[in-house]
This record gives C-alpha cells, structure tokens and sequence, in this order.
C-alpha cells in the first residue's frame, strides 16, 4: 500500500509538472511579443502551437500572461507537495523493508532444525541481519528513486513531443546511445557490488569467531594471528570499494560533459540548420537539459541499485534456504509428563556413523537420572533426541507413551529447563538474564530461581542486585556464577523436565553441593536428567546409566553399592 501511494503520487507530480510546462512556450512566445499560435517557420511550428494551445484551452486556461505565469507557479507548488508526499511514503517504505527483511531472516533462521543451524556462521547470519538487510533496502531506496526520476523524464518528454516531436526523438535516440555507452560502468559496480556482499559476509563471520576467542589470542600474545587472519579480508574489501567508488566517478565524469555537448549541438543545429522560432529553441532546450539531467540521475541510482541487489539475492537465498530446512512442529497433541520419556531400540547418527545403537532407557517421571561416559558417546546427542532437536535413524522417543513426532513440540519444550555446558549471557542484567526478557516474571521469581540455583548469596551483595550488568558472555562473573545464572534461568520457569549438561562442573565442592542438595528437594517435584562426570551429581541420583561405544547400560548407584562417593 505504500509502494502504491508512493507510485501515484509520483505519476500526479509528472502530470502536474507536464501540465504547468505546457504554458512555457506561449509565455514565452508573448514575452518576445510573438502572437501564440503564429511562428517563423509555421510549417514547422503550427501544428504543436495548436495542440499545446488545446491543452491549456481544455483546462479552461486563457493565454494571458498572468494566468500562463499562474499555471507555472501552481504546477510547481503542486508538484512539490506531490513529490514530498511520494518522498515520505519512500522513507516509510524503505523502512518497512528493512524491518519485513530482517524480521523474515530471524523468523527463517529461528525456525529451521537444530542440524542446519549447527551449520551456519554466526557472524555471516548477523551481517545478513544488519549490512545486507540495510544495503537491501538502500538499493530499494535507490530503486524507487530512480522511478520517481523516470517519471520526471516522461513528463519532460511529452511536453517536447508536444512542441516538436521530430527533434525531441532525435534528441532522445541519441542520449540513449550515450547511456548505453556508459553502461559498463554500471556492470562494473554491480561486479564490485557482489564481490563486497562476499568479502562482508566472510569478514563478519571470522570477525566473530575471532572476538570470541580473543581472551585465549591476548593470554597468550597472539592478537596478530587474529590481525593478519582479518586484513586479507579488509584489504580485499578496500579494493572492491575502491572499484565502486572510481565506477561510480566515472560514469558521473563522462555522463555530464556528454550530455551539455548534446545540448550544445542541439542548439546549435535548431538555430542555424533548422532556423526555429527562438520561443520554441528555449523551449526544447529547457526541456532536453531538465530531461538529460534526470535521465543522467536515473542511470546513476540505477547502478546504486546494482551495487546493492547482490545484497538483496543474498538476502533471499539465506532465507528461502532457511525455509527448506523450516522444524516440523510436530503433531497436535499437548504434552505431559505424569509416568515417564522412553528411549525405545533408538539409533542415531550423523551420516554413516552411529553415534547411538539399539539404545534403551525409561527415565521416570519427578526422578533424578544421571548418564555419565566418555566424551563423544553421545550423552548430549541423547539430550538432543529428548528435546527434539534430532531425530532417531530408527526407534522411538516417547513422552509419557505418546512419540515425540506426535506432540505439540514447542508446547514440550516448554516443560523443558535446560542448562548446557558451554554458558552463554546476554550483555545485559541478571534480571534480563534469568528471565529473558519475558515481560510476565517479576523480582520474586528471578529471587525464586536464584535461591534455587545457589545464587542468590552473591547476587544480593553487587551494588545493583539483579540489576548488574553481567558484561560480554558474562565476563564479569566467575565461571561458577555464570552456571548458576544458567541454572537459575532454567528454573525461573518451573519446569517439568530440568536437563543439566555438566552444569556443575565449573562450581567449587561447596556451591556444588549446596545445588545438589537442591536438586534432590525438587526431584520429587520435577524430573531431572544430568550429565555428569562430577561424583555429587551422581551420588545424589536415583538411577544412573553409563553410555559406551553407542550402548547404554544401567549401573549401579552409590545407595546400592553402599560405598564411599568419589571422582568418577
């Protein structure tokens, strides 16, 4: 709708515009004291005297002077309002562009199955979020630019047909030939153009890994590895910038002269060879010099566009590869998770290699199961099948006897807190932390979650409370601190099914023991699934499974064995 308004608000300013134009000829004719309608060379000039005459007669305009000179002034005034409205309606469109592009990549990218977001870059995904999205829209801004122009030069061009359609052809053949000449300066941007969406989209991604990682580069005095891995990008990018830029100054640097030589000669050819009325030679020259410029502009915004457009195509094929690989919600059934999740004969791998063979395991409802094993024997890989992240080559998950492909998925994970291993934080507060910016959870419920995940200790003591500032990834707290927000964002929920994916194994003996104490309070309310090395979280569990070469097996717990707890 606002494409529309701003395309008929264009197409009103050309006709207004065109309309006032059409009453320079007889002011001029009247100015130089030349009766309208009566010319040097009549066989030349009377038949556009009389069809420009029509047109102001149609519109009820005497040719006087005060009315020709009012028909300019209004159509100018008009054409203003008209061009400020299309001009408004641009900058609203470009915006609702950028915000539909964008919000279409994050609902693609947030939507798609856990397997081809492991994938993707990072970095590469947030510079389709900020740069290609803005370049898209500059390059639509540039687009609807160069229509507004188009019409400008329409409305140019019928009023030169209307005072001399002969010339005005000639004239406009050759000008399109001087714009097809200049028109490999324009597939020069447009290569330039690609090459820049290329480098930014490497740049961007190594650039994240690379921030990343700093704090390992810096301890051990190695920033100019991630230095040299970025300049070969950026001084890339300086050249194809550097190609755009000299493109672009190019076709500016010829275009101009080209077309006032044009100008020129045609002036010279309807004064000496064509000897035309001197009203009629004004006339056309005024037209063709607006017509030419704005023909100028519009070949220019048209190789804007075409640095831009690879942006866009870019931008596109991220989100229509995204949409192939969209997560199937699932079936229409709710959740539950009265009796227990089976693990019914499941294997699971990634291309060839099975990961999880024949594998078999019921984990009980409000019950505390820990699965311990090697790394790579795919305890989060089991995770990961709980959760519907993946699903098995063969077998069958099942969530209170109903599988998992039948459920409602979102409405599952909803019953879900998870805690992985690696913790992540916003840069933002403890609050916004633990609740994720979910706008129904108060104080008392961040307060709840991080007295149950042993946290609220040394919380209560920062300056601001919930309210500090945990840094990038959290840097401003310790490891222990930055598992037990994890946790406490878990619990803030009140889940069903916590899973915990070696989420203690940063924290001291203490604190450790204290969330394990906790733990065991809320077994009887919940169901908890850890993965763990550490002896606590194993001691305190119900019932333990040790996962090796693919195979699951159920193993003794400390209650039963009777002995001392120790490292496992």
């Amino acid at each position: 709708m606002q494409s529309l308004t701003m395309l008929l608000a264009l197409i009103m300013a050309g006709v207004v515009e065109g309309i006032g134009l059409t009453a320079l000829l007889p002011l001029l004719k009247k100015a130089i004291d030349l009766p309208l309608g009566s010319a040097a060379k009549p066989s030349v000039s009377s038949g556009s005297d009389k069809v420009i005459d029509t047109v102001l007669s149609f519109f009820g305009i005497p040719s006087t002077i005060g009315w020709l000179l009012f028909v300019i002034l209004v159509g100018v005034v008009l054409r203003s309002i008209l061009i400020l409205i299309a001009d408004r309606k641009i900058g609203y469109t470009v915006a609702h562009v950028a915000t539909d592009l964008r919000l279409a990549l994050l609902r693609a990218l947030l939507s798609t199955r856990w397997g081809y977001f492991l994938g993707q870059q990072v970095g590469s995904m947030a510079n389709a979020a900020g740069t290609e999205v803005m370049r898209a829209s500059t390059g639509y801004l540039h687009a609807a630019t160069a229509i507004a122009m188009v019409i400008q030069v329409f409305a140019y061009f019928i009023v030169a047909m209307l005072v001399s359609w002969k010339t005005t052809l000639l004239f406009m053949s050759v000008a399109s030939v001087i714009l097809f000449m200049l028109y490999s300066m324009v597939a020069k941007s447009r290569r330039a153009g690609k090459k820049q969406t290329r480098l930014l989209q490497s740049l961007l991604a190594k650039l994240s890994d690379s921030l990343n990682s700093l704090k390992a580069y810096k301890a051990m005095g190695r920033e100019n590895l991630a230095e040299e891995l970025l300049s070969t990008n950026t001084i890339q990018l300086k050249k194809a910038l550097r190609r755009q830029v000299f493109s672009k100054a190019v076709l500016r640097g010829v275009q101009e002269p080209l077309m006032t030589l044009l100008v020129i000669t045609g002036l010279y050819i309807m004064l000496v060879h064509l000897e035309m009325d001197l009203p009629k030679v004004m006339m056309l020259i005024f037209l063709m010099s607006r017509m030419l410029n704005e023909a100028g502009k519009v070949q220019r915004k048209y190789q804007d566009v075409a640095i831009c457009e690879s942006a866009y195509w870019s931008l596109q094929e991220k989100i229509s590869t995204a949409q192939k690989y969209k997560e199937p919600p699932g079936g229409g059934i709710k959740a539950t998770l009265e009796h227990a999740i089976t693990i019914d004969q499941v294997d699971f791998g990634y291309g060839e290699q099975l990961i999880l063979k024949n594998v078999s395991l019921e984990i009980p409802s409000r019950a505390f199961t820990s699965i311990i094993g090697p790394s790579g024997s795919g305890k989060t890989t089991l995770v990961d099948l709980i959760t519907g992240l993946f699903h098995p080559v063969k077998g069958t998950v099942l969530i209170d006897g109903t599988p998992l492909p039948e459920l409602d998925l979102r409405s599952w994970r909803r019953m879900i807190g998870y805690v992985p291993q690696d913790t992540i934080l916003l840069h933002d507060s403890i609050f916004i932390n633990v609740t994720l910016g979910e706008p129904s959870l108060t104080i008392e419920d961040v307060e709840y979650a991080l007295k149950s995940a042993g946290a609220w200790a040394f919380v209560s003591e920062m300056s601001d409370s919930v309210h500090t500032t945990v840094g990038e990834r959290g840097a401003k707290l310790s490891g222990g601190q930055r598992q037990r927000i994890a946790i406490a964002r878990a619990l803030i929920h009140r889940p069903q099914l916590l899973i915990l994916d070696e989420a203690t194994s940063a924290l001291d003996p203490k604190t450790e023991a204290a969330i394990c104490q906790t733990l065991r309070e809320l077994s009887g309310q919940l169901t908890i699934l850890a993965i763990s090395h550490q002896a606590a979280l194993v001691d305190v569990a119900d019932q333990v499974f040790q996962i090796s070469a693919g195979t699951i097996e159920k193993v003794p717990t400390k209650s039963t064995l009777n002995e001392p707890s120790g490292p496992l």
